[in-house]
């Protein structure tokens, strides 16, 4: 889960910088809301989360329960619905008593 300020720093384009290694092209003048949702939808579609969230939320309305959610793939509603399934099948495993 992930919770990213909205603001007009974090969703206008940013260049790319690779100091270190070569990153995903699509990152290439992508704002950072953009990269997290490229980001947990990767992680998503490889299976290697079972599930993601990603909201986004204005720092001056954030504490009043204001948010936005991008993608409806990485909503909270869906990643809690994974959560209580992952849940639901490791209580299924627990011995009974």
């Amino acid at each position: 889960m992930m919770l990213l300020e909205e603001h007009k720093k974090s969703t206008r384009p940013v260049r790319l910088r690779q100091p270190h290694f070569p990153a995903f092209i699509e990152f290439d003048n992508s704002s950072y809301q953009r990269r997290y949702e490229l980001f947990c939808t990767r992680l998503v579609r490889e299976r290697l989360y079972d599930a993601a969230c990603l909201i986004v939320s204005p720092s001056e309305r954030g504490a009043d329960g204001e948010y936005n959610e991008p993608l409806e793939e990485l909503a909270f509603s869906t990643f809690i619905s994974s959560l209580q399934g992952k849940l639901t099948e490791a209580r299924r495993r627990l011995p009974s008593e």
